[in-house]
Order: C-alpha cells, then structure tokens, then sequence
C-alpha cells in the first residue's frame, strides 16, 4: 500500500468524521458561516479528529518501537503492561493529589508506565524460554496483576467509577481545552522518526548492535521512555485502545518488511486511518448513540489479531 493512498484515505476519513454527529452539519452550514455550527466544528469535530490521528499513529508507533528492541512481533504496549501501569499511575495521582491536575496525572503515570515497562523487559531479560507466544503472555500476566492492584487501590478509595472511565477508550468527551497534551506525542514521534535506523539495529541483538558501535542501552532506554511516556498521554486523554500498537506494525511489516526507517510512516498513517475508521463505524451503527472507540478496535482487532497468528502458524508449518 503507497503512503499516498493512505494519506489520502486518512484526509477522506477526517473530512467524513467532521461531519459525522448527533448535530447535523454539512459544508454549506461552513461555507455560509453558520455560527452555532462552526462552533461545534471548532470545539468539537475539529479537535476529535485531532486527538484520533495523534493517538492512532503515537500508539502504533509505540508498538513498532516495542516489537523491534524487544524482537518479537507480538509485543505492544497492552502486552507489555504499559498501558496498566499508567492507569495506575493515574489512579495513585487521584489518591495522592485530590484535584490532580492533567500535567499531575501525567508525570506520575508515565513514572509508573515507564517503571513497568522496564519491569517487563527486566523480567524478559531474565526468561530463557523467548518463545514468540510465550514472552507476551508474559506481559498480559504482569498487567493482569498490576491491574488486580488498581483495581483493589480503587475500591479502597472509592474510586471505581473514575478508573473505569479510562477502562475502555473514548473520543466522545475530547473537545477544545481536553486534547491538548496529546500535542506532546508528537516531537516524541519525530525522535522515533529520527532513531529509527538505530532502533532497527538494536533489534539485531545487544552483542550485533554494540559490535556495530550503537550504545545498545541507551536506545533501548530512549525506545522505552517513548514507549511509555506516549501510553501515559494517551490514557489520561483518550482511555485504553487495545491491539492498536500490535497489529498495524505486523501488518505493515507483511507487505514492506521490518526496515522500521522504511515502515515507520506507514505504521503512523496506518494506525490513524484505522483508528480513524474505528470511530466513524461507531459513530454511524447505532446511530445517534456511540459505540466507544475501545470497543470497536478491541473487535476488529482481536478478529485481525487472531488472523496474524494463524497466519503464522501457517508458515511454520
């Protein structure tokens, strides 16, 4: 697939998810300055569209990065206990900090999303069975755990309610003023961008790498930060979105390989479109209610995701 048919589609996309509402609105009402309806495009649709694309691309992003320090297809920020690790992040900031202000909630989950993930790849250090199936369920286990203690911290402090809002992913309630620190995923995207190729040596191997002169460590550490800090602005603004980071990197891996210099673009405009998408499809199937964006990528993907193994298996036989 060509970048430019998938840019394309993604500028088609955000166009259909601007005037896709419970409020009616069509480009006349814009071109004719309808004030009331460039207000909700302005406040509303707009910065919707906005948060879709950089979560989309950061979080698929982020899931390439993972797969490739840690050389296995099957590992992702949901996979690797990142994602669970912020939520309780939050929740400690919510029991700490009364009032926790979103820059609050932020630092002290992606502290603990990057303690995590560094766990994780402690733990994976450590096992000598790296089983491409088996290192992940790894990952689901430590999550699994992490989340039983958010989980028992919540009903502790009463605040159930306030973690299950960040359970499932939602774009209903970004509007102007509740998206912006999503902004900061993107200088983080350009630095993937720009250790793309050492990311792509690190995951030769620490012993290939460091003969190649790359300071294994620290772009391993650096894909990591990136990793978590990314997952951190995602859930505090967006929630959850499962499989996101794990199946756009293996799919465009299947048609362009695993040079991440090369699949890093497709990767972002691939996990934007099909965010993109996700979103219009629950937007339009019921109709004027919403399906989360949770569910609906946590459908789709769990039907693509199963595809990817037997297609594996496949070709192992």
């Amino acid at each position: 697939m060509k970048k430019r048919y998938l840019f394309l589609t993604l500028m088609i996309l955000s166009l259909i998810s601007i005037f896709i509402g419970v409020k009616e609105i069509s480009p006349l009402d814009i071109l004719r300055f309808n004030e009331e309806k460039v207000q909700i495009v302005l406040i509303s649709r707009i910065p919707r569209v906005i948060s879709i694309v950089i979560a989309g691309a950061s979080m698929s992003i982020s899931g390439l990065i993972m797969q490739q320090i840690s050389r296995n297809k099957f590992i992702s920020p949901t996979t690797a206990a990142t994602v669970d690790c912020a939520k309780l992040g939050i929740l400690v900031s919510l029991i700490v900090f009364t009032e926790a202000s979103s820059l609050q909630k932020m630092l002290i989950s992606f502290a603990f999303s990057l303690a995590g993930t560094v766990l994780f790849m402690k733990i994976v250090k450590r096992v000598k069975l790296k089983n491409t199936i088996f290192i992940p369920l790894v990952g689901i286990m430590l999550g699994n755990i992490i989340d039983s203690v958010t989980t028992f911290l919540a009903y502790k402090y009463n605040l159930v309610q306030n973690v299950s809002s960040w359970l499932q992913g939602n774009f209903s309630m970004v509007i102007k003023g509740r998206y912006e620190l999503l902004y900061l995923s993107v200088p983080l995207l350009i630095i993937a961008f720009l250790y793309a190729n050492k990311f792509t040596v690190a995951g030769m191997g620490e012993d290939f790498s460091t003969n190649l002169g790359l300071n294994y460590n620290k772009v391993v550490n650096m894909g990591i930060a990136i990793v978590a800090l990314v997952s951190s602005l995602v859930v505090i603004t967006v929630g959850k979105i499962p499989f996101l980071g794990l199946i756009i990197p293996n799919i465009v891996t299947i048609y362009l390989g695993d040079n991440m210099k090369k699949g890093i673009s497709h990767v972002g405009l691939l996990g934007a479109v099909f965010v993109l998408f996700c979103d219009i499809l629950g937007r339009v199937i019921i109709y004027p209610y919403e399906i989360s964006i949770g569910l609906t990528v946590g459908i789709i993907g769990s039907i693509l995701f199963l595809y990817l193994l037997m297609r594996r298996n496949a070709y192992e036989m």
